[in-house]
């Protein structure tokens, strides 16, 4: 790349989590420049958050709409926008930056229906513009290492799948929209209008599934899956399990939940084929255990395998941790060496091929779908897609 992408920013004004952990990841292999931002519809609070964020008062927006024709319009316009917003923005966002030319980060899940996923997913095709989704996890060396032992058959014939994401955050009530615990909770994340149909499901539960898919390079065909809600006058789901059933005879498990107790961040993905167990923990996320048949379990961390994969997506020496920040970061280099590509008219380059695109955000959305239906079903087996 021969200059810094200019990044412009949806979302994310002063606070907000999430919006600092883009910023933060944007700027570590030092790919971009963040130069404009609609940080919040608030103008007062956007013009805050801009001047914070060190964008000069004439790039900063309180409007998307506006951003993104003012922006195409400039000769020195941004070049990708990043976009997180709660969820039902992700689609009216992308399509106004897609249709003025410019390409997209997206915070997942992909949005909040599966119809209007397919419409990004064809909007992008057709501008052949990079529509890249935030699915944190893939990004770190022992996921990539895993993935790659997979392909090479490492583990055999894939016959299990166990992923869980849970955390406890939600494990009791954090307020409400009147301030007395008598409404609503206050957190977007629990408003059907702001989150979609799903709450956990789709906060974390896309995340557990895109990476048991990342890493098996396998996706089920079926699912049977319960949703619940433990805290009394929450809206939607804080707990869901599902049953998997794999085209090429695997089962698989996934459970994900935002109540239980004691749980910080934890994301394990185990697969267990007819030669080895592969288990991968994200709040581990340097090492990998490796267990062929028979024999004893093998820790493997990126300094200790010859893995291009790996070294793709390590920036220290051996022993020296990286964490959630590098492994974020690492999608927004893949997608830096994805863009320069596609403006480039050449192929996109292997060493950036497994960044999360809109088609995972496609297949996120047919997964939460699924899971809807059936639960509504009282628990049927159900067809994904």
């Amino acid at each position: 790349m021969h200059r810094r992408l200019r990044l412009g920013m949806v979302g994310g004004g002063n606070g907000a989590f999430i919006g600092a952990v883009h910023r933060i990841a944007a700027r570590l292999d030092d790919g971009y420049e963040l130069v404009a931002g609609a940080l919040s519809s608030d103008p007062q609070r956007a013009s805050e958050s801009a001047a914070l964020a060190r964008i000069a008062p004439e790039r900063s927006y309180d409007d998307y709409r506006v951003m993104a024709q003012a922006e195409a319009a400039r000769a020195d316009g941004i070049d990708v926008v990043a976009i997180v917003t709660p969820n039902h923005l992700h689609a009216p966002v992308a399509t106004a930056f897609l249709e003025a030319g410019i390409h997209v980060i997206c915070d997942k899940p992909l949005g909040i229906s599966l119809a209007e996923g397919r419409v990004l997913a064809e909007l992008a095709r057709s501008r052949n513009k990079l529509f890249a989704l935030t699915h944190t996890y893939t990004g770190y060396p022992m996921a990539r290492h895993a993935k790659a032992m997979v392909e090479a058959g490492a583990i055999g014939e894939l016959r299990l799948v166990q992923v869980e994401y849970s955390q406890d955050w939600l494990a009791a009530r954090i307020g409400s929209a009147d301030g007395a615990g008598n409404g609503p909770q206050d957190n977007w994340h629990n408003d059907p209008l702001r989150a979609g149909p799903g709450g956990t499901l789709s906060d974390v539960g896309t995340h557990a599934y895109h990476l048991a898919h990342f890493i098996s390079g396998q996706k089920p065909d079926r699912l049977l899956a319960e949703l619940s809600t433990f805290v009394p006058g929450r809206p939607l789901d804080d707990h869901v399990q599902v049953m998997l059933r794999y085209p090429g005879g695997a089962r698989g498990t996934l459970w994900a939940s935002q109540v239980a107790t004691g749980c910080e961040n934890t994301v394990r993905l185990r697969l267990f084929g007819s030669k080895a167990q592969l288990d991968f923990n994200q709040e581990k996320p340097a090492e990998l255990w490796y267990t062929p048949q028979g024999g004893n379990p093998q820790k493997l961390t990126p300094g200790r395998v010859d893995s291009a994969a790996a070294a793709h997506a390590t920036r220290v020496p051996a022993g020296h941790p990286e964490g959630y920040l590098e492994a974020f970061a690492q999608l927004y280099t893949d997608a830096a060496l994805q863009i320069a590509a596609l403006d480039a008219g050449l192929p996109l380059p292997q060493e950036a091929r497994w960044l999360p695109t809109v088609a995972d955000g496609v297949d996120g959305m047919a997964f939460v779908e699924a899971v809807l239906r059936s639960h509504r079903n009282d628990a049927e087996w159900t067809s994904i897609g």
